[in-house]
């Protein structure tokens, strides 16, 4: 019988929280970087034919720069809305929009009074705002394929944004967080994560922050890669957007 030798893992050297944290993030801007770049690169085409489209269809800038709050914010410190930058989206509604019905939906989505029946009686209920008069017909289209985010990879390449963390949010939806909702503004903001993999749309406001209280607890190289992967078949199945 062949003798088993075991290693005995205490004389291994482990690497500290701090280490390991540090090379996590290292790791992950490079691969920010070298994604979005090459995203860029590949989808310059088809950015070129949305600008244009968009251009047809309405007045009005291509591009549409809104504030968002950032991430890697501690949720102890006051006033995090004021933390923000300038979040990149092609143009899907009327130029000069009134944000106000949407500041309306925002407090009755965070306080749970939102929420409406889709128009598949077999699919979850959508919390969203469906029939936005605000939105262009080309826009609707960007936003049911997700073309409008395209332009974010300019934010993660600057470094705003990373590709895997929870959605940024807007000033004015932060004002309304309670304590345990500040959690989700710890990690880095992304264009992507457990939220748009998980149903998106179909998903209430608290549901949405424990996926990303949850993805700031467990977030690793692994995990990020896995949200990846999972991406492509949540735009192209368009559940829970709208």
């Amino acid at each position: 019988m062949k003798q088993v030798i075991h290693i005995a893992q205490q004389d291994e050297p482990k690497a500290s929280p701090a280490i390991s944290r540090l090379s996590y993030l290292a790791i992950k801007r490079l691969m920010d970087i070298v994604i979005s770049a090459l995203a860029l690169l590949i989808s310059s085409p088809i950015m070129l034919a949305v600008a244009t489209a968009i251009k047809l269809d309405s007045a009005g800038a291509v591009i549409y720069k809104q504030k968002r709050v950032r991430g890697n914010q501690n949720p102890d410190e006051p006033h995090p809305e004021q933390q923000v930058f300038n979040f990149y989206k092609f143009r899907s509604m009327y130029a000069n929009a009134d944000s106000s019905a949407h500041r309306r939906y925002v407090t009755e989505y965070i306080n749970g009074n939102a929420g409406q029946a889709n128009n598949d009686s077999d699919k979850k209920p959508l919390y969203k705002m469906c029939n936005d008069p605000r939105i262009t017909r080309v826009g609707r289209f960007l936003r049911r394929t997700s073309l409008d985010e395209l332009p974010q990879f300019f934010n993660v390449l600057k470094g705003d944004m990373s590709l895997v963390g929870p959605r940024p949010a807007l000033p004015y939806e932060v004002e309304q967080y309670k304590s345990d909702h500040r959690q989700r503004l710890i990690p880095q903001a992304g264009m992507t994560g457990l939220w748009q993999v998980s149903g998106r749309g179909q998903l209430t406001f608290e549901q949405m922050v424990q996926l990303d209280i949850e993805y700031a607890q467990r977030c690793s190289l692994q995990l990020d890669l896995q949200i990846l992967l999972r991406t492509l078949p949540a735009i192209i199945s368009r559940e829970g957007a709208w």
